[in-house]
C-alpha cells in the first residue's frame, strides 16, 4: 500500500488530475469523504489508488503443481449452489440506494 500511504503525506504533488462528475456523483463522493474524515481530494485520490492497486492485483499470474491446479479446476467446475440468505442479501437496497 505504498501509494496510498504516499498519498496522505507531506510528498509534493506535482500530477494533477481534472475529471467532471454528475451532481449525484459528487455528492456520494463528499459524502463519503466526510463520513470518512478525509476531504474529496484525499478521499478521492486514496479510493483511486486502491482501485487501481486492485486492478493490478488481479492480474497477477499464479503458477502451481498439476496436483493443485486440478484440485483448483475441479471447485471451479462445481455446480453452482443456491444459498438462500446470500439471495436475500444479493437482493437487498444499498445504502446509496435507500
Amino acid at each position: 500500500m505504498n501509494n496510498l500511504e504516499k498519498s496522505g503525506s507531506k510528498i509534493s504533488r506535482t500530477a494533477r488530475f481534472g475529471f467532471r462528475a454528475t451532481l449525484q456523483q459528487e455528492a456520494l463522493l463528499r459524502k463519503a469523504a466526510k463520513i470518512t474524515g478525509r476531504n474529496i481530494t484525499q478521499f478521492v485520490l486514496t479510493s483511486a489508488c486502491e482501485a487501481a492497486e486492485n486492478a493490478l492485483y488481479d492480474q497477477k499470474i499464479f503458477f502451481t503443481d498439476d496436483e493443485s491446479f486440478q484440485a483448483f479446476e475441479d471447485i471451479l467446475e462445481r455446480p453452482a449452489q443456491i444459498k438462500p440468505k446470500l439471495r436475500k442479501f444479493m437482493k437487498s437496497p444499498t445504502p446509496w440506494d435507500k
